[in-house]
């Protein structure tokens, strides 16, 4: 029975950090055969590519298994959300069409059973330094992106690669540190602020950290971040009465 909701974040396709990205594409392609039964919702929450741009007449090469498994799901009924996160920014309006998901370039808030969730990856929620700030506006800027198309694929492509490259090494340390606690996890603190305003919120879904996380941030308000598909594969699933962490081991 199609009646659970399943969420899913950096999975940073196309890159070597962690291994063989192909086998991190096929052991991503395992689990959706594994939700498709029960599946009503997919929750991509951003960086599932580790870059992604979309030329006029040209994409990345790869991800074939994924971005057809994707199309099967859709086709089936299944409803597919994809957030943009800090890494596949540049998903315009080509895989929206291709496979049917509905994109999110903002937060989202949505009832989910009589819950309800504000989902988004999190590094706006998370920016808290001037540098990630100025990159962040930077890849976001039309004309930046204007300018980016011009440069030629076999290049533009490779030095995005390279570049998603450096970056991944750089925020390796912090993504994959431990809980720092209630006073130093950006999104914990974010989370706080937010509710102070906001106290209907149930629960607050976020990617970006590649850690899981649950907080309770009151008695009544949760804050939850997904983890990754580098190291922990881990994934939430909604029932409808309960939210839970789960791990897709690889020997499933």
């Amino acid at each position: 029975m199609k009646d659970k909701v399943f969420f899913v974040s950096d999975v940073h396709l196309g890159s070597s950090t962690f291994g063989d990205t192909l086998e991190r594409e096929k052991h991503l392609v395992r689990w959706l055969d594994f939700i498709k039964e029960e599946a009503k919702a997919l929750y991509l929450m951003g960086d599932i590519f580790d870059f992604w741009f979309e030329y006029k007449r040209s994409v990345p090469q790869g991800f074939i298994r994924f971005l057809g498994k994707l199309a099967e799901l859709s086709d089936s009924g299944v409803e597919i959300h994809y957030f943009i996160g800090n890494h596949d920014l540049w998903i315009f309006d080509y895989l929206p069409k291709e496979i049917g998901f509905i994109l999110h370039k903002e937060p989202f808030i949505t009832e989910m059973g009589g819950k309800t969730f504000y989902l988004a990856h999190g590094d706006e929620q998370s920016a808290f330094s001037f540098s990630f700030r100025l990159v962040r506006g930077i890849f976001h800027n039309r004309i930046c992106q204007f300018f980016f198309r011009l440069i030629h694929p076999d290049f533009g492509i490779k030095l995005a690669y390279l570049w998603a490259d450096y970056s991944r090494k750089k925020e390796l340390k912090h993504c994959n540190e431990p809980y720092l606690g209630e006073d130093k996890e950006h999104l914990v603190i974010f989370a706080k602020s937010y509710i102070k305003t906001h106290p209907e919120i149930d629960y607050m879904i976020f990617g970006h950290r590649h850690i899981p996380l649950d907080v309770m941030i009151t008695p009544a308000n949760r804050m939850m971040t997904v983890g990754d598909w580098m190291q922990h594969f881990s994934y939430i699933v909604f029932d409808g009465k309960e939210l839970v962490h789960e791990k897709f081991e690889k020997s499933k």
